[in-house]
């Protein structure tokens, strides 16, 4: 029965938009846990219990977050689940993790060492050399470059499908992304494959999402961006973040302009509110420079 429950719930969360994948494991794997011990409703006990089981802190309230929720829906409908106490593993408080912006020649040798990927006759360091460059160029999110077909490539820009808030956006290219994506795809005739995706794996398939993340760890640590395996260091979403940041940079102006430049860069980086861009804002000396002297004419009376 709780099977039947779920599978509704998770029918209910999809049919509203959400992927509702991680939820779904979640909430999967405490009901395996739950009918092990011969549960036929929500026990709170038995959610603390599993959810304890979390190797963290923040993965043990989030289990608890998860299915909380799903017994909330259910005790709605059947006053014999029980909802378990919501700060059981404490409040858990979110820290935004500091973006790092790159620097052009941090840039330039994430490239360079994706252009020396072995095998070199083969699609893999063209791959890697044109979608790292793609991400710094235009700020898309991993999930939407690697998403591209070749149909996407349009006289006006990429058109981005099924984006994170499930629209579809076109996206303006400069002119010498248009030729970088030219020469890759010269290169990606070469390749017997009858997959539809922009970019391809050695195998003539999509390059897989976790395949491209350690891709990225690798080559960031070999050209000393990163330490160890265990160590913190630049991520590949921080080639969003340094768009978004030196993309403000340049925009001279006053205050009207800046205001219209942001507008402008939420649109292109598909954002469904303009403060959701304000999250991949840093400080940054230029920036900080920028503010100071806006402040300087400010008290000098230049109100603009």
């Amino acid at each position: 029965m709780l099977n039947q429950d779920l599978l509704r719930y998770i029918e209910l969360h999809r049919s509203m938009g959400f992927k509702f994948r991680t939820q779904a494991i979640l909430l999967r794997n405490f009901l395996a846990y739950a009918e092990h011990q011969g549960d036929r409703h929500i026990s709170a006990s038995r959610v603390l219990n599993w959810a304890a089981q979390a190797p963290s802190p923040p993965q043990r309230r989030n289990r608890l977050a998860t299915v909380r929720r799903f017994s909330l829906a259910m005790c709605a409908e059947d006053r014999r689940h029980q909802v378990p106490p919501v700060e059981a593993f404490g409040r858990g408080w979110f820290k935004r993790c500091k973006p790092h912006i790159y620097t052009t020649e941090q840039i330039n040798a994430l490239v360079g060492a994706a252009s020396r990927l072995s095998p070199q006759q083969s699609i893999r360091p063209a791959t890697y050399t044109t979608l790292f460059s793609l991400l710094a160029a235009t700020g898309l999110r991993i999930s939407e470059a690697l998403a591209l077909d070749l149909d996407d490539i349009t006289g006006d820009g990429l058109l981005v499908r099924s984006t994170k808030f499930k629209k579809n956006r076109l996206v303006p290219i400069h002119a010498t992304t248009c030729a970088a994506l030219r020469t890759y795809l010269m290169r990606r005739a070469h390749v017997l494959s009858s997959s539809s995706a922009l970019f391809l794996s050695p195998a003539g398939t999509r390059p897989a999402y976790p395949t491209v993340i350690r891709i990225f760890l690798q080559l960031t640590r070999s050209i000393g961006l990163r330490g160890g395996a265990k160590q913190r260091g630049p991520r590949i979403h921080d080639l969003r973040h340094t768009f978004a940041v030196r993309s403000l940079e340049q925009c001279a102006g006053d205050a009207a302009a800046i205001s219209r430049h942001t507008t402008a860069l939420s649109t292109y980086l598909g954002h469904a509110h303009v403060s959701d861009t304000y999250w991949y804002l840093q400080a940054t000396p230029l920036l900080m420079y920028q503010i100071a002297q806006a402040g300087e004419g400010w008290q000098r009376g230049d109100r603009s």
